[in-house]
């Protein structure tokens, strides 16, 4: 059966929370200490705004959410309802990188395309608002995908003890300007 999507809304927020509790514990495990897992969640999560937005979309696999991510035209780079040093002024696509912000996939939904879709999907959006980049700060489990999928490794940097890289894009061809 092939994965479906559509935009996240208000009434979906306590099921992807379920869907990122499980991915944050299950899926870092292998990348990070208990410690840091458990510190984890203190800044990841859902960010409302994104669905607010209509920048946050759910996959789903036959009927059960299998992940979850989008975009944002918000400086926030990262962080749920809950974390600390937002920021919702908005980005100018002709000098700043769009943000791909709180992607998740179900751990019974791993190596099915959902991240790709959601990737696919991201970029899609964020082009057709003039955007000609990407960027999003990655967590260890989410490297690979990212580098798949074309993003290059900006610096790496902590957040409460917990190891993430911020990665690139272009989406608008090589003379971007990045």
């Amino acid at each position: 059966m092939p994965l479906n999507h559509r935009l996240a809304t208000l009434a979906d927020e306590t099921a992807l929370g379920a869907v990122m509790t499980l991915a944050i514990d299950r899926l870092q495990s292998d990348f990070l200490t208990p410690d840091q897992v458990r510190a984890s969640h203190g800044f990841m999560g859902l960010d409302s705004r994104l669905i607010e937005d209509g920048t946050y979309f759910v996959i789903e696999d036959g009927g059960a959410i299998a992940g979850c991510g989008g975009w944002s035209r918000r400086a926030t780079a990262y962080g749920g309802n809950h974390s600390g040093g937002r920021d919702d002024r908005l980005l100018d696509p002709a000098t700043d990188a769009a943000r791909v912000r709180a992607m998740y996939t179900h751990p019974d939904h791993v190596r099915k395309g959902v991240g790709t879709l959601i990737l696919s999907l991201c970029e899609a959006a964020a082009r057709a608002e003039g955007f000609a980049a990407l960027e999003l700060s990655a967590t260890m489990a989410g490297v690979p995908l990212y580098r798949s999928f074309g993003f290059v490794e900006m610096r790496a940097f902590e957040d409460s003890g917990v190891p993430l890289i911020l990665m690139r894009k272009p989406i608008a061809g090589p003379d971007s300007g990045w």
